[in-house]
């Protein structure tokens, strides 16, 4: 059965960091393209960074760009997303979602899986 779960959100400070992972079961996550992606309340679900299955080649919007960092371990199956100077705009349940690509997308509807979502809240 295919799987994504992520997992590391929680409450930090503004400044702060956390890092998230997407750990994948049932595949093997090296073949897939791999997105984060985060909807806060009442806004459309937003395209953070990808990574692609080949050379690993990355992509950020540009409201994360500087900040966030993803990078994949393929021998756990995992991809993560370290997110530093985080900011209260941050604020929003975070998903991973995969797709047997060759390139990766920031568009929601281009990936088939996707995991259940870890919420982080950056408040003091």
């Amino acid at each position: 059965q295919v799987q994504l779960v992520e997992s590391g959100g929680g409450l930090v400070q503004p400044g702060g960091s956390l890092r998230l992972s997407c750990a994948a079961s049932g595949f093997t996550l090296g073949n897939y393209a791999i997105g984060w992606f985060r909807q806060a309340p009442g806004k459309e679900r937003e395209g953070l960074s990808c990574i692609s299955s080949s050379e690993g080649s990355t992509y950020y919007a540009d409201s994360v760009k500087g900040r966030f960092t993803i990078s994949r371990d393929n021998a756990k199956n995992t991809v993560y997303l370290q997110m530093n100077s985080l900011k209260p705009e941050d604020t929003a349940v975070y998903y991973c979602a995969a797709e047997r690509a060759y390139y990766c997308s920031a568009y929601p509807i281009t990936y088939h899986y996707w995991g259940q979502g870890t919420q982080v809240t950056v408040s003091s």
